[in-house]
């Protein structure tokens, strides 16, 4: 399950890449129109910026602006570097595998098989979208569920 920690990450990348042209973003304006708590969200700020996602300037005209392109920062990168493994078992994860204790073989063992695919499935979504397609794919939604002109008199 994506933690509250991770869907404000991206909430606030998603957020920063639509200012982009504005440049510095007060962390202020960003937890206001995200609806992010403000301690919570300097927590995160300060581990993207720590990861090198994101470029910051302290002071009165300070804030934050992406040190990436959005189209460089994919989702599963960004989960990764706030919740960790994507993998829902450790045996099946590649950056940190760790076999499970009660596992008699892994070569065959039915849950790491089946788990494997969830692993392989949700990477690959999750590693092949980037912030500049979810950026596309909210402009798109919002074209889509704008309500049909009504000429009836």
């Amino acid at each position: 399950m994506l933690s509250k920690k991770a869907k404000y990450a991206l909430k606030a990348l998603l957020y920063l890449t639509k200012q982009q042209q504005a440049g510095l973003v007060n962390i202020s304006d960003i937890a206001e129109k995200e609806r992010i708590p403000k301690k919570f969200l300097e927590a995160i700020l300060v581990d993207l910026k720590t990861n090198g996602i994101l470029h910051s300037v302290r002071g009165k005209k300070g804030g934050y602006s992406l040190s990436k392109e959005p189209s460089e920062i994919s989702v599963g990168n960004i989960i990764r570097m706030i919740d960790g493994p994507l993998a829902p078992i450790p045996c099946v994860s590649h950056l940190y595998y760790r076999k499970c204790d009660e596992c008699q073989d892994e070569a065959t063992c039915e849950i790491r098989i089946v788990m494997k695919k969830v692993r392989d499935a949700t990477a690959a979504i999750l590693d092949e979208t980037f912030l500049t397609d979810l950026e596309a794919l909210n402009a798109y939604l919002q074209v889509e569920t704008q309500e049909p002109l009504d000429f009836q008199i």
